[in-house]
């Protein structure tokens, strides 16, 4: 189901008080926003969410206007879902959610009560970089690939037929999925597979762009990992059956310190895990499809990798 909140972040920010007005907004989608805080941005039961609020609700939001004017994205939405719901087999409801969001992830994926949410945060697909809004100036014509790479997720967390570790791990939870904890509970063998599952699906949804826009890399960093990969895959691999807040920042987060990047003599390149994760899991998708593949065990999915790697 498609759920559309940018209309009422729009009325937030035409209140007399745009902060008040946050406040009210808030509580209206808390199933949605707490969850997107709590995994995105900051705990919103922290000191530091008026400050975060009073920032969004006072960010020049001309470049977003601009493009919300020119460009359907509700059409490109839909697209992406009905372009992801074949290919994947789905066979569970997703939620996907346009919205504005605090400057944090420019797309993610939740689930609250057992039901997958993927959402899409618009102030990061104006084609200009804002520093008032932390906007990415990303193309709104890469909404679908994100969408679809969010999709991808929910569906591997959520359908019935799932053998992932997360979807384990979730169910655990009580149907909801934490970031944080699952990075803690699931060894990153699942975790590597689960982000290049989702970028090799977003490549056959939404194709034509250039290749390093898949991985949320600039042009220059690709080229970088592509040459360093055989040294990457053979220091990922001593990690894979381990787990750890500290591994997923690691090798699938940005914004962390050289040092925190460092393996033995190396640093390495932010986010690199989810090259090597397509890479993982290119053999599995071409041999037993999307649908298969999205609902297997990371297990699985390396098996075919090990064997192409050896033939």
């Amino acid at each position: 189901m498609l759920i559309n909140l940018v209309p009422d972040f729009f009325a937030v920010l035409a209140s007399s008080d745009p902060a008040s007005a946050y406040g009210r907004y808030f509580a209206s989608h808390q199933r949605i926003l707490s969850s997107y805080w709590y995994n995105y941005a900051v705990d919103p039961d922290s000191s530091h969410f008026d400050e975060v609020v009073r920032l969004a609700a006072t960010a020049d939001r001309g470049d977003l206007l601009a493009m919300l004017d020119r460009t359907d994205v509700i059409a490109l939405a839909r697209d992406a879902e009905e372009r992801s719901k074949v290919l994947l087999g789905a066979d569970v409801d997703v939620d996907v959610v346009l919205m504005v969001g605090v400057g944090g992830a420019n797309a993610g994926e939740l689930v609250i009560e057992g039901r997958g949410v993927a959402f899409v945060c618009l102030e990061h697909f104006t084609g200009v970089a804002n520093p008032t809004t932390h906007g990415l100036g990303l193309d709104p014509a890469l909404i679908p690939m994100w969408l679809a790479h969010e999709i991808t997720h929910t569906i591997r967390y959520t359908s019935p037929s799932s053998n992932a570790e997360l979807r384990q791990a979730i169910h655990d939870a009580g149907g909801h999925y934490s970031y944080w904890d699952t990075a803690r509970r699931v060894s990153l063998r699942e975790l590597i597979v689960n982000e290049g599952l989702a970028v090799e699906a977003s490549r056959a949804v939404s194709p034509g762009h250039a290749e390093w826009e898949y991985f949320g890399y600039g042009r220059r960093e690709y080229a970088r990992i592509r040459e360093l990969e055989p040294t990457i895959t053979q220091i990922l691999e001593r990690d894979l059956d381990r787990s750890g807040l500290g591994l997923r920042l690691r090798y699938l987060s940005g914004g962390l310190s050289d040092e925190a990047r460092t393996a033995g003599p190396h640093v390495l390149p932010e986010r690199t895990g989810y090259y090597i994760g397509s890479r993982m899991v290119a053999s599995a998708i071409a041999s037993r499809g999307y649908p298969w593949a999205v609902r297997a065990r990371a297990d699985e999915l390396l098996a075919d990798f090990t064997t192409a790697a050896t033939a």
